[in-house]
């Protein structure tokens, strides 16, 4: 038998025990919940993705969604949520897609790197060869319109009718607006579809170029006040491309894809050949997500970098066989 001194013991003992294990003294704190107000932000953010984001067909929203949320765990202000809001941006993996914060910054995570070597200046054309540069733009309305006018005004300057044909520099343009880039290089893309949209549901929609302005499903999306109408016929057409043409600097060279005597040439682009749409979020938020692929003329879809029809290395090479092939064609 026990003796009731060894009783005492074990029962001391015992309740020691059953307090250590009840008790939170040198246990790791649960952490807390996530506030109601960041889950229902994040069901936001994510409920936007599922329905408008171009890949929406292809991601399991379930688990994707539990990702995110468990990056969250315990955040109590939408702040907390940004790097869940990041990890929902690296899943996604358009490489194109962006979120603004309330405060104004801007949230982004890409697998891309545009570079290449920069074009310092407007390399040197023979006068039978007209040059036109295409940078990137962002800007005002009043902006979109010179921007467009000053584009017509340079193909108006250089054009005559003993030209051979044309250099178009697309090298180095980012993105930004792409209308009033399609709006200005017009004259030399000719009247008509220059491209599309198409959404992961098939559903087009249509670029053109009509009377100075250029279209989006025929509604206006930019316009040169003063047009300009290239005699003679559609000319030749080297394109420049290099690997920091990006987004809407991509929607150009897709412009002149499958456009009769035309020819592209230089490095791949950087990739980013799909269309963003913005989506006014809660607290003064918003999501500038990708929602569509870019396509040619001939609706060809690319979504990616964008090939040269002859890959060219050096920024004096690369112009060197444009030259050449426009003075070869018109030998021809």
């Amino acid at each position: 038998m026990i003796s009731l001194q060894r009783r005492r013991l074990v029962l001391v003992i015992g309740s020691i025990l059953i307090s250590a294990s009840c008790g939170n003294d040198g246990g790791p704190a649960a952490p807390p919940q996530m506030s109601s107000e960041a889950r229902a932000f994040l069901e936001e953010v994510t409920g936007v993705m599922r329905v408008n984001s171009v890949r929406r067909l292809e991601i399991n929203w379930t688990d994707f969604t539990a990702e995110v949320l468990a990056v969250a765990e315990g955040a109590q202000s939408i702040s907390e949520t940004y790097p869940a809001i990041r990890r929902a941006l690296r899943l996604l993996g358009d490489n194109h897609s962006s979120f603004r914060t309330p405060e104004g910054a801007s949230l982004h995570e890409s697998t891309r790197s545009c570079t290449a070597a920069t074009v310092a200046s407007i390399p040197s054309i023979p006068g039978s060869i007209g040059y036109l540069q295409v940078r990137s733009f962002a800007g005002s309305a009043a902006a979109v319109e010179a921007y467009a006018q000053a584009l017509q005004d340079s193909i108006r300057k250089y054009h005559d009718n003993n030209l051979i044909g044309w250099i178009v520099d697309v090298r180095g343009n980012g993105g930004g607006n792409m209308w009033p880039m399609i709006a200005g290089v017009g004259p030399l893309l000719g009247e008509g579809v220059v491209g599309h949209f198409i959404n992961p549901e098939g559903v087009q929609q249509t670029w053109s170029y009509e009377d100075g302005e250029a279209r989006l499903d025929g509604a206006t999306g930019a316009r040169a006040p003063s047009t300009y109408e290239v005699e003679g016929g559609l000319p030749r057409i080297a394109v420049l491309t290099d690997g920091r043409v990006a987004s809407s600097g991509e929607a150009v060279v897709i412009a002149f894809k499958a456009r009769e005597n035309t020819r592209s040439f230089g490095s791949p682009t950087c990739g980013l050949s799909t269309a963003n749409r913005g989506f006014a979020l809660s607290h003064g938020a918003a999501l500038n997500l990708t929602v569509s692929t870019m396509a040619d003329r001939l609706k060809r879809e690319y979504g990616d970098a964008v090939s040269p029809d002859e890959v060219v290395a050096g920024v004096e090479e690369v112009v060197k066989r444009a030259i050449s092939w426009l003075e070869a064609e018109h030998e021809i």
